[in-house]
């Protein structure tokens, strides 16, 4: 099975680190456009694009763009897996490969839907969050949930601190749901 990976930050790069050691075919790996960065505005890769290696790297302002389009078709994959990745796909990307698209969501679904749920987790002060894997569908995290899992927020817990568990937690978790694709398309939960 082959798929494109969308991701952006050093929470998408780890997981895609750990998604190469498990031997996981990835066609393409699409992230944000190199940006001006820090007090110098020194254009700067994501941290997604520096753990590439030799795998192709698509970098569009817009995923809605029709060249770009063209060229995730060209690469026949099978699933396209995001992390992180920070723009909202249109249906026509959605609609490209044959087994659909994932995104690996850093809380418990529906809870914290959107931008930055490990931060909105710790200032509401929850006593546990998680992670997903749910379908991709048009509307923005809404998709049915393939897979979770739970970690307990431990008090005076940091970002950081929290962050590192829940990458450590996708990891074994989007594995599974990567094996469970090659069989077929999972249900939700």
């Amino acid at each position: 099975m082959k798929i494109v990976f969308f991701g952006t930050p050093d929470f998408a790069a780890s997981i895609l680190e750990f998604l190469l050691q498990s031997n996981i075919s990835i066609a393409a790996i699409v992230t944000q456009p190199d940006r001006p960065k820090g007090r110098s505005l020194q254009v700067t890769s994501s941290a997604v694009k520096q753990v590439a290696r030799s795998i192709p790297v698509l970098q569009p302002q817009k995923a809605s763009e029709p060249q770009f389009l063209e060229q995730l078709k060209a690469l026949h994959a099978d699933l396209f897996v995001v992390v992180a990745f920070g723009q909202i796909l249109p249906q026509s990307l959605l609609d490209i490969p044959p087994k659909g698209c994932i995104n690996l969501h850093a809380s418990l679904l529906p809870k914290y839907r959107g931008a930055a749920p490990i931060h909105r987790a710790l200032i509401h002060g929850d006593r546990e969050t998680g992670v997903c894997v749910q379908k991709m569908v048009k509307q923005l995290d809404a998709g049915d949930v393939i897979a979770s899992a739970r970690t307990e927020i431990l008090p005076d817990m940091t970002f950081g601190e929290l962050e590192a568990v829940l990458c450590e937690l996708s990891k074994s978790l989007l594995l599974w749901v990567l094996q469970a694709y090659e069989k077929g398309v999972p249900p939700a939960e």
